[in-house]
């Protein structure tokens, strides 16, 4: 089975460190971006399969800049927001894209039966979820 390529956009480390090994065990490849920018440089230099993306990003754009980007470059690449906190414009702009907008912290079990439903990839070494 190919493995999907999944994109972690956070600008908190720690965070970013925490869902690429969670990911990286559940059976696909990531890659990290702390930045809108780095995040860029990434979805231009290799094909992304998925975008897992912080809402609000310190340094020149936001996760909706972001997914706009990978939506100009790949088409309707899957992606989920992450946010601890949303406006109304930001969960209006999040739902027009057709992302679904989790709150952090997110439970590990859901994110990755969300990301599964999202990439159809239900055969990995997950267990059984529900979210």
């Amino acid at each position: 089975m190919d493995r999907k390529h999944i994109l972690v956009v956070d600008d908190e480390l720690n965070i970013l460190a925490t869902y690429k090994a969670i990911l990286e065990r559940n059976g696909y490849n990531v890659s990290t971006a702390s930045t809108a920018i780095e995040a860029r440089q990434i979805l231009t230099e290799g094909k992304i399969d998925f975008l897992l993306c912080d809402l609000t990003l310190r340094e020149r754009g936001s996760g909706l800049d972001v997914l706009e980007f990978a939506r100009k470059t790949y088409g309707a690449i899957p992606a989920i927001l992450l946010t601890g906190y949303a406006s109304d414009e930001d969960l209006d702009r999040a739902e027009s894209l057709g992302v679904p907008l989790l709150y952090k912290p997110v439970e590990v079990e859901c994110l990755l039966a969300t990301i599964g439903d999202l990439v159809g990839d239900s055969g990995l070494s997950r267990v059984s979820h529900t979210h």
